[in-house]
């Protein structure tokens, strides 16, 4: 196999972030995977949103299954930490990471047969347990590595590139997010980068389980008429029910639209989103609202796009557990060594 190595100078006049870092400094290795696939493009905003977010690459952990989505850490935040785990037991590594060391910021990278099928018990116990991390689900409804067979999120009538017609039920991801309790659920389309990108920003800075479902066509197995997951299709089926800007807590806030259009919600670390609605009844901090929104159109054969729920008062597993603020890996023997007198009072109490 030839390898092929991205040049590591750069061109002296890129622009840079606050930090002095280019785009490039958030880049990975070059993609192998199909031309035109939508993961290189989520790649592509992870990337963009980092920079963006002036995050130092090392304070980054980046985590993923087995698939080709599962690949595609690879190809993003080359000087960030990274583990690929084992077919769907990525979310309870990235829990024991996060346990350890609270100050990285997390993002789980998986797909729609690691997270649906193999791995769906690993992220049910992440989301209700509100892990703070970002977790993207490249969803192309097809196990692209194995050849273009249904996977769990395929919709029921839909057509595979060889004729067959899916009978099953699929599973909504976003749905099932938001039954779970995660605190920041949505949708998006790898080729809309104005709604993925500022998505990923806002999801970097939530404080607790941040899932979000990325229609990312198959352009080999799953991008023909008949896909419900393929680019022409979701271009034609789409609905936006928010647009929206995320403004961090160091720029100008500014409001430019007229009353009853937009809706500003407050982030954890003094950053806004601002959401202008399309729809003017939809509510993205109603979580039955917006699970009822989201089944009736899809009964209707639309996917809806966007910011779906939002906790702005979430907490994360770190304050349900009441753990220290320091990263427990930092925390020494006599850090933990309570002492014989405080051992004495805790035994005499269960006596």
């Amino acid at each position: 196999m030839t390898y092929i190595a991205k040049p590591k100078l750069h061109h002296p006049h890129l622009t840079c972030n606050a930090i002095g870092f280019t785009r490039r400094d958030y880049e990975g290795k070059i993609s192998t995977l199909c031309a035109g696939c939508g993961h290189d493009s989520i790649s592509a905003a992870i990337i963009h949103a980092c920079w963006e977010l002036s995050i130092e690459p090392h304070r980054i952990a980046k985590l993923s299954g087995i698939g080709c989505s599962s690949k595609t850490p690879d190809y993003f935040l080359g000087q960030s930490h990274g583990f690929n785990t084992v077919h769907g037991r990525m979310p309870s590594v990235l829990t024991g990471a996060n346990l350890a060391n609270r100050k990285l910021f997390y993002l789980g990278v998986s797909g729609d047969g690691d997270s649906a099928s193999i791995g769906i018990g690993q992220l049910v116990h992440a989301i209700r347990r509100g892990v703070r991390m970002v977790y993207i689900v490249e969803n192309n409804g097809v196990y692209g590595l194995t050849k273009g067979q249904f996977s769990a999120t395929a919709d029921q009538g839909s057509v595979s590139k060889k004729g067959a017609r899916n009978t099953d039920v699929p599973l909504d991801l976003v749905g099932l997010a938001m039954h779970l309790g995660a605190s920041f659920v949505a949708r998006s389309f790898s080729g809309d980068k104005h709604q993925l990108i500022p998505l990923i920003k806002a999801a970097i800075a939530h404080k607790g389980t941040a899932f979000i479902d990325v229609v990312s066509p198959c352009v080999t197995f799953n991008n023909h008429a008949g896909s419900t997951k393929s680019y022409e299709y979701v271009r034609e089926h789409n609905d936006a029910v928010n647009p929206f800007d995320y403004i961090a807590p160091r720029a100008p806030i500014t409001v430019d639209y007229a009353p009853g259009e937009v809706v500003d919600v407050q982030m954890h670390d003094g950053s806004l989103l601002r959401l202008r609605k399309l729809d003017t009844n939809y509510d993205p901090s109603d979580r039955a609202a917006a699970i009822s929104y989201v089944h009736t159109q899809q009964l209707r054969g639309e996917i809806v796009t966007g910011l779906l729920y939002v906790d702005a008062d979430s907490h994360d597993l770190h304050q349900h557990l009441n753990t220290v603020a320091v990263p427990l890996n930092t925390l020494t023997a006599k850090d933990l060594s309570p002492g014989k007198a405080t051992l004495d009072k805790i035994n005499a109490a269960l006596r």
